[in-house]
């Protein structure tokens, strides 16, 4: 998925022009905690409900408030991985797509994202979710795809991020194709990895809820 694929339509930009009150109507409109702010296709930044309350002055024009989020913007080719690296740079939940000649072209939400990559085959597709603690230096994908592939199963997504409490290390999150995960993390365990959590698919009454709360232990938000 790229951003081109990942806009969304619904939600306008304001006009600089444009006062206090019109941005809190339309945010509760559209349901979104922010909206962009656009002059001649340039992104402006956003405004949130909080920043206008703050000012305690909603009738004044949406440029007048100290705006966020300016830089908060990825190229249509952007895959969503750094479009979601972008939102959470700059603490927000929307970014804004641009051209290659940086016009503003429409918003990227979160949820927007979070809905389409729920949607995928690597989140839809029944298996578990095991969570390593890997030394930086000694992660090799490819060592532990191949303990996995002897107990016939397949790593079918991975990520890894940073193990902020542990210098060092970092934390490899991998979704296998099979339910019964105990032979794998014995494999695992047994050539000195350490698994410090396991979560299985739950059928089938509690599945919605189940991959939704799997897909955010996964991105590890």
């Amino acid at each position: 998925m790229i951003a081109e694929e990942l806009i969304n339509h619904m939600i306008p930009p304001l006009k600089p022009s444009d006062d206090g009150h019109k941005a809190i109507v339309w945010m509760d409109e559209f349901r979104c905690n922010h909206l962009p702010v656009v002059a001649e296709r340039e992104l402006l930044g956003f405004i949130s409900e909080e920043i206008i309350l703050e000012s305690n002055d909603i009738e004044k024009s949406v440029v007048e408030f100290d705006l966020v989020g300016k830089h908060a913007t990825v190229e249509l080719n952007s895959h969503f991985y750094d479009i979601l690296r972008v939102a959470g740079e700059n603490k927000l939940e929307i970014v804004a797509a641009i051209d290659a000649d940086g016009n503003y072209v429409g918003v990227i939400t979160v949820q927007e994202i979070m809905t389409s990559f729920a949607q995928t085959a690597s989140v839809q597709m029944p298996g578990s979710i095991l969570v390593l603690s890997v030394d930086l230096i000694d992660y090799s994908l490819a060592e532990i795809a191949r303990f996995v592939e002897e107990n016939n199963a397949k790593i079918i997504s991975s990520t890894i991020v940073e193990d902020t409490l542990d210098a060092g290390k970092i934390k490899v999150t991998i979704k296998i194709n099979q339910l019964e995960i105990s032979r794998i993390v014995a494999t695992l365990e047994r050539f000195g990895y350490t698994v410090i959590g396991r979560y299985q698919d739950q059928q089938p009454e509690d599945a919605g809820k189940e991959r939704i709360d799997m897909l955010m232990r996964y991105l590890n938000i």
